[in-house]
């Protein structure tokens, strides 16, 4: 058999979009036929002593001189991880070559250190709530382990259908200590899906050859999106509360009702997000926390209200936020109170705001869908379609306009 010739390439770069305080992480980026991948080697330097050209610290201290001294042992052990490559005959790929420098050995590749790479290597791609999902399903695997196989690890050449099935079973079953009730279908899906997504990052890093997964198909049951009504949101903004933090909770909420911004980005706003907008009025310019996409949002007077009434509060100016800083838990935690003062059986959630934003508040009220799915900041419209569809009032108030005209086009 002819071997394929491979041309091998290692060169130190800085990670710019890691800069923190000036001072950004090193990686070591490997070519193999021009196709490359990066790895970590867990060391940082500021940016005004690395020289780019030449892929090294500038030698201008004794501490840069030791960190080069590093850099060319980290060479020659990446290359040299190539070479066994090529005595064991074996096919050269960047992830190979890789793989052998951080002692991933392929044939002693198990479920519980795969799920560590990805959860080490993603930490700089996936957003803080991606990557507590991923710890939170982690940690279900691991109880299956334990629970049903006897054992805290198992070789990922063991997985197969019946081990997803198995797994898909035991989440559905699974009652935890701090809630009553087993998961739902959804929740089930969605730690499948997580398992599933770092299955497929084996079978592409060449650590798997079989997709356990292949004849599985997963199945996600349309949930209705919950909103308040007209009434219900009134009934909260008319609703005085003499405990300051509920009254704060309340505030929060109806901002979010006529923002329709989620918790995350409510808690990030601060006074530079609000600027003149294209019609001399005040918008919000901001972005989402979920998806990095621009929102542009025309401040309603109820919102324009609620953020000059926290505009001289002592901790949101201390924090430069529009509003102090609360946690998701505690603001669920205390709408639940606001829910039952209020004699609304909804689950309250902040998330909610949301919903009554894209329902009551815009849709119904008439407002462009185009118009609700820039200011939601979703990227395709057919995610604004989910709430369309839940807006049974307005469709009949379309549909009785529309028979009104054509009576008067038959009257004519």
């Amino acid at each position: 058999m002819i071997m394929e010739k491979v041309t091998l390439g290692i060169h130190f770069v800085l990670r710019i979009n890691k800069i923190s305080n000036g001072i950004a992480p090193i990686f070591a980026r490997i070519t193999v036929n021009s196709k490359r991948c990066e790895v970590s080697i867990k060391r940082k330097i500021p940016i005004e002593s690395w020289n780019f050209g030449k892929g090294m610290a500038k030698a201008s201290s004794n501490e840069n001189k030791k960190l080069n001294s590093y850099l060319e042992q980290i060479r020659k052990m990446i290359v040299e991880s190539y070479q066994e490559l090529v005595l064991s005959k074996q096919v050269i790929t960047t992830e190979a070559i890789k793989n052998k420098f951080l002692g991933l050995d392929v044939s002693d590749m198990t479920l519980c250190k795969l799920i560590e790479y990805h959860n080490t290597n993603c930490r700089e791609t996936l957003r803080w709530g991606t990557l507590k999902n991923y710890f939170t399903t982690q940690k279900y695997i691991e109880l299956f382990l334990k629970e049903k196989h006897k054992t805290s690890d198992i070789y990922l050449t063991s997985l197969n259908y019946k081990f997803i099935i198995d797994f898909e079973y035991f989440l559905r079953k699974y009652s935890p200590d701090d809630y009553h009730t087993s998961m739902g279908n959804n929740t089930v899906m969605k730690h499948i899906e997580r398992l599933r997504k770092m299955i497929n990052m084996a079978i592409r890093y060449e650590w798997l050859e079989k997709d356990p997964f292949i004849s599985f198909q997963q199945k996600f049951h349309h949930v209705e999106r919950g909103y308040l009504s007209e009434d219900e949101l009134k009934r909260i903004e008319e609703k005085d509360f003499s405990i300051p933090r509920l009254q704060y909770i309340k505030d929060l909420f109806v901002f979010g009702c006529y923002t329709g911004l989620a918790y995350i980005d409510v808690m990030q706003l601060s006074p530079d997000n609000v600027q003149i907008g294209i019609d001399k009025q005040y918008w919000l310019f901001t972005k989402r926390e979920k998806t990095d996409s621009p929102v542009k949002i025309p401040i309603l007077p109820v919102a324009m209200d609620i953020i000059n009434k926290y505009k001289n509060d002592v901790k949101a100016l201390i924090q430069k936020r529009i509003f102090p800083t609360i946690s998701n838990q505690k603001l669920n935690s205390y709408l639940k109170e606001i829910a039952d003062l209020c004699q609304i059986s909804k689950n309250l959630t902040f998330h909610l705001a949301r919903h009554t934003f894209a329902t009551t508040v815009t849709l119904t009220n008439g407002v462009p869908i185009e118009s609700v799915s820039k200011m939601l900041g979703h990227s395709k419209i057919s995610t604004t379609q989910i709430y369309a569809k839940v807006v049974e009032k307005k469709l009949g108030e379309d549909m009785k306009k529309l028979k009104e005209r054509l009576n008067e086009k038959q009257i004519v």
